[in-house]
């Protein structure tokens, strides 16, 4: 692996540069290119990302300064800001995003047994969204309010391993409940919404396709109880009951059982309400599972911190979306590496270590272990710790 490569030839050689080549092929993303290819452009990115490059006069002058070292690194195009910002604009960012999703694929076969709280063997995903604002003015596409501009990361993430599966990056009006018409839905999945996502005919579809949802109940839900079930209390249960909906045209949308369970936690001090399709789960199991949900908020919390996806190198959708793409991958490049190297640290640490170590010619092994990190990571992030694969 080593024989002499610097470290950024040695993280390029973790990718599955065929893949890549399909990718680019699929959307004659070299066609009429002379001189800066899609992989030239992919690597001044990933460059930026796992250096903390703020601008594209930044990656320039960064990488120019490496000189010689730069051809070891894998790149073959000469680096200009303008030919860059070039590629950016105009270079279809699907090369970049089906690129990420093998990247994904890849990853998950390597998580696939971790833990993550509970015993569960089905898959376990969790959607959510998140915003990031752009300015209006110069990203006029991304229209979200009268005055505002934003994008939506909706993101469907495995709870085995924190990987994200799907992720669809829209304007940010486009409304969260719309998204689950465009999962693939797994028969004997499970999947976690929170209450923004309630909608009884989408429901029904993930119903039909012998997939299970849990959600959180509306203050307003009109039910009728059929059956009440025993519950311990002591464990914070309050009931556990099989309900229909009473409303004709709620009824209409969904004419199955559902099965409502109300919990009190200790912690909050709230009720919570939870709605599922799921009739053989113990209740306690569902209130657990629900809690589960707060890691899709980690990882977003996590990549707005530690990726370069608030400082924008352009400002059309396709840049904007081909800098998050890459964001993406390179993200979960570090988690294969972490998963196929077996190390302990966490992806921050591997960041940090990697952010000032690219160019040397060690061994990336050597250069990620021979210290101990453990303590490094400063006390605001000791919450991130979805992340303690």
């Amino acid at each position: 692996m080593h024989t002499g490569k610097i470290i950024f030839a040695q993280l390029i050689d973790f990718l599955p540069l065929p893949e890549f080549r399909k990718c680019v092929q699929r959307y004659h993303g070299n066609y009429k290119v002379r001189t800066f290819s899609c992989l030239d452009q992919y690597l001044c990115m990933a460059f930026a990302q796992l250096t903390y490059r703020e601008s594209l006069r930044d990656i320039e002058i960064c990488l120019r300064a490496m000189g010689k070292k730069l051809y070891h690194a894998g790149f073959r195009g000469n680096i200009a800001r303008s030919t860059l910002a070039d590629a950016n604009e105009k270079r279809d960012w699907q090369i970049f995003s089906d690129f990420a999703h093998v990247l994904i694929d890849i990853a998950r076969k390597l998580y696939a047994q971790d833990d993550f709280g509970l015993e569960l063997e089905q898959a376990v995903y969790v959607l959510d969204s998140t915003t990031i604002n752009l300015c209006l003015s110069l990203c006029p596409w991304a229209k979200f309010r009268k005055a505002k501009g934003a994008i939506k990361l909706h993101t469907l993430l495995d709870l085995h391993g924190n990987i994200p599966t799907l992720i669809i990056i829209t304007p940010g009006k486009v409304s969260d409940v719309s998204i689950l018409d465009q999962i693939p839905l797994e028969a004997g999945a499970f999947y976690v919404f929170d209450r923004g996502y309630i909608d009884f005919v989408r429901f029904y579809r993930i119903h039909q396709a012998n997939a299970f949802y849990f959600t959180r109940a509306k203050s307003n839900l009109n039910y009728q109880r059929i059956c009440s079930h025993l519950v311990d209390k002591s464990t914070g249960l309050r009931s556990d009951q099989t309900i229909v909906l009473k409303d004709y045209s709620t009824r209409k949308d969904y004419p199955e059982r559902l099965r409502r369970i109300s919990y009190f936690d200790a912690g909050t001090r709230k009720r919570l309400v939870f709605l599922t399709n799921n009739f053989h789960l113990p209740a306690m199991t569902i209130a657990q599972l629900y809690k589960c949900r707060w890691q899709v908020e980690l990882f977003f919390k996590w990549i707005k911190q530690h990726l370069r996806i608030k400082v924008f190198f352009g400002t059309s959708e396709n840049a904007v979306k081909t800098q998050i793409w890459i964001a993406i991958s390179v993200y979960v490049l570090v988690a294969i590496i972490k998963k196929t190297l077996k190390l302990e640290h966490r992806i921050y640490t591997i960041l940090q270590i990697l952010s000032l170590s690219l160019f040397e010619r060690e061994p990336i092994y050597q250069v990620l272990t021979q210290h101990d990190y453990h303590n490094t990571e400063p006390t605001g992030y000791i919450q991130l710790n979805l992340f303690d694969f």
